[in-house]
């Protein structure tokens, strides 16, 4: 008797690579809703029926022990949290941003993944995103503050995921 039915394969699951820059959610939830990006509802929604092969949020580190509880948070979620340190200038400007960092490990991650998912509005990534979709075959999500990310990057994307109600804190 042949039983090879009665034991199906389970299913292949969609392996995602998940990307956030920390900073530029931040600051635009801040901007367009006064509150905060939830992480926990983020992660629940985007690893739904899906396996998070990478997930790396980037963070610039000012050394606040507040600052440090949520990147506890963050890694207690299931991110691995990279760090960069802030930089003041003497001119009174700021240093302190992770898309090189981000777009190499994009790159280099996103290979094992079928869908990769960056988490940020910036136009600068509409380059990676294409190479993503175009000379790797990813299908790319991206997450952002609609009124506050760039077009480039919404028109870039396989798919645009609006942060709003549900991925807030309030």
């Amino acid at each position: 008797m042949d039983t090879s039915d009665q034991n199906p394969k389970p299913c292949d699951v969609e392996k995602i690579a998940i990307f956030v820059d920390v900073q530029n959610v931040y600051y635009t939830t801040r901007q367009a809703f006064r509150c905060n990006f939830n992480y926990n509802a983020f992660w629940s929604r985007a690893t739904q029926g899906r396996q998070a092969t990478t997930a790396i949020a980037y963070a610039i580190d000012r050394g606040d022990p507040k600052q440090r509880e949520f990147q506890n948070i963050l890694r207690a979620i299931g991110f691995e949290v990279k760090l960069k340190p802030y930089i003041q200038r003497s001119d009174g400007s700021a240093k302190g941003d992770w898309d090189v960092g981000i777009t190499i490990d994009a790159l280099e991650h996103g290979s094992a993944a079928d869908t990769v998912i960056l988490v940020s509005g910036d136009g600068d990534f509409d380059l990676l995103v294409k190479k993503l979709r175009h000379d790797h075959n990813k299908q790319v999500e991206v997450y952002g503050v609609r009124a506050l990310t760039a077009g480039t990057l919404i028109d870039a994307a396989s798919t645009f995921i609006p942060i709003d109600n549900e991925l807030l804190l309030r």
